[in-house]
């Protein structure tokens, strides 16, 4: 207590910023300015992007209208008087490198995800027609470095993987334009999907339904499309040791739960004369992606894998073509370096202890990490909240050594007079003004505006600067 009572009286301000306004950049920033140990914390979440809450805006499915009100609770933390907002901010760049990031605060905790997706590493990847479902997520989800998607050729779509972003992009896929026209996809995203002619998407898995990642309240929901005839292959499900007796498999719950969910799309009939068809496929090993005379993929060649009795699969010589003129694949993240920061390519993480960022095997000062950056891509949304919790911890503990330090000047002032044009709250707001303006323009609700140029304008109308 008295070590407390001691830096209270050293210490009359904290300066923190937060690099990454998702969940774990504002679970980190909500948890620094509750706690109690060290008084007069204040935070600044720095954000690439004008727009916040990071994968909650930028990777939720727009149709999962739940999830995606996690927002209300982010915006109440960055709308507390001891947090300001800043967008619009990229760290690692001339402008503002991390070493002059530390200089304008006495520490810095770095939550900025993991935003590469990992390759299948087989022929024909590179071909027109294969993208990462990071792509087409970032697409329908409007995020403004996202490319675009023409879909208007394609009536079959292979999805290769079997997580819940598999499950998203074959939802979205799928699902029929009306049921999307509620939500706040962009209309570009929307009109390529209306426009579209998929008929068929397969999801595909190498190993078998026992051991999928998927959530089984994601899984229920394919089978439950408006004109959409979901599909398994018995043979398939019954290659899998767990499946005829999943109870005695010591299989995790949710485990059991998919099996059953998949056992009744086996014994169901066929819905006739439905548009469009979904099938999950397991037991199927990409191998290569076959193109035709116009460099654009046609097919997706798989082999048939088998259990190993290990846990694994191994291959069995049997090969399957899949239709497909477009191929997504799904099947993992990876952290991306930060210049300035160390890291650790393998793991696609920053190297840490308890948080804390290691540079040459030894702590450096002021320097954090948390959510994928410092975990890899695991767990949901809610666990960066304790993940976030362990690097504020840390940080706290090194309050006294970070104290001695005095930041150079204000951090706005600063990053203004490098050229950088901070996006505040009240630009936030303008542009979630725009945003309900131009979904009352389409009859429809709020529309995310999809590109820089018009996030960045709504924004400077707001805070009355004439160029951003």
């Amino acid at each position: 207590m008295a070590c407390w009572e001691h830096l209270r009286e050293e210490l009359r301000v904290l300066r923190v910023a937060v690099v990454g306004s998702g969940p774990s950049g504002v679970y980190a920033a909500q948890t620094l300015v509750q706690q109690r140990e060290v008084p007069g914390v204040v935070v600044d979440v720095l954000d690439r992007l004008p727009a916040p809450y990071g994968l909650v805006r930028y990777g939720v499915a727009p149709d999962h209208e739940k999830i995606k009100s996690l927002t209300g609770s982010l915006r109440s933390v960055l709308e507390d008087e001891r947090i300001r907002f800043l967008g619009n901010v990229e760290v690692g760049g001339e402008a503002l490198s991390t070493a002059r990031l530390l200089e304008l605060y006495h520490a810095v905790v770095y939550c900025v995800g993991a935003a590469r997706d990992r390759p299948l590493g087989i022929p024909g990847e590179e071909l027109a027609g294969v993208h990462s479902a990071t792509a087409f997520v970032s697409w329908y989800s409007g995020h403004p470095d996202a490319g675009s998607f023409d879909l208007a050729a394609v009536r079959s779509a292979v999805v290769v993987g079997a997580g819940n972003v598999a499950v998203d992009v074959t939802r979205i896929l799928a699902r029929g334009v009306p049921e999307l026209e509620p939500t706040d996809m962009p209309q570009p995203a929307l009109g390529a999907l209306a426009a579209s002619g998929l008929r068929t998407v397969s999801m595909v898995a190498r190993r078998g339904p026992s051991q999928a990642r998927f959530t089984t309240k994601e899984l229920r929901e394919l089978g439950t499309l408006t004109g959409v005839d979901a599909r398994v292959d018995p043979a398939e499900l019954a290659l899998d040791p767990a499946y005829a007796d999943p109870a005695a498999a010591g299989l995790p719950a949710v485990a059991r739960r998919n099996l059953e969910v998949l056992r009744g799309w086996a014994g169901a009939a066929p819905e006739p004369g439905a548009p469009r068809e979904v099938t999950l496929r397991f037991y199927l090993r990409p191998v290569e992606v076959l193109g035709g005379p116009d460099g654009r993929v046609r097919a997706l060649r798989c082999e048939r894998t088998a259990p190993d009795g290990r846990g694994g699969v191994s291959g069995t010589g049997t090969y399957e073509d899949l239709e497909a003129q477009l191929v997504l694949r799904s099947v993992g993240y990876l952290g991306v370096p930060l210049a300035g920061l160390p890291f650790d390519a393998a793991r696609g993480t920053v190297p840490h202890a308890a948080g804390r960022v290691v540079r040459a095997g030894r702590a450096s000062p002021g320097e954090y990490v948390a959510g994928w950056i410092k975990r890899g891509p695991t767990g949901v949304i809610g666990t960066n909240r304790p993940c976030a919790k362990e690097t504020v911890s840390s940080l706290l503990q090194d309050a006294g050594a970070l104290a001695r330090r005095t930041p150079a000047g204000d951090p706005l002032d600063a990053m203004r007079a490098a050229g950088l044009r901070p996006v505040e709250w009240p630009g936030w707001l303008a542009i979630e003004a725009a945003e309900a303006e131009l979904g009352r323009s389409l009859g429809r609700r709020s529309v995310k505006i999809p590109d820089w140029a018009g996030l960045r304008g709504a924004a400077g109308l707001a805070q009355g600067l004439q160029e951003l």
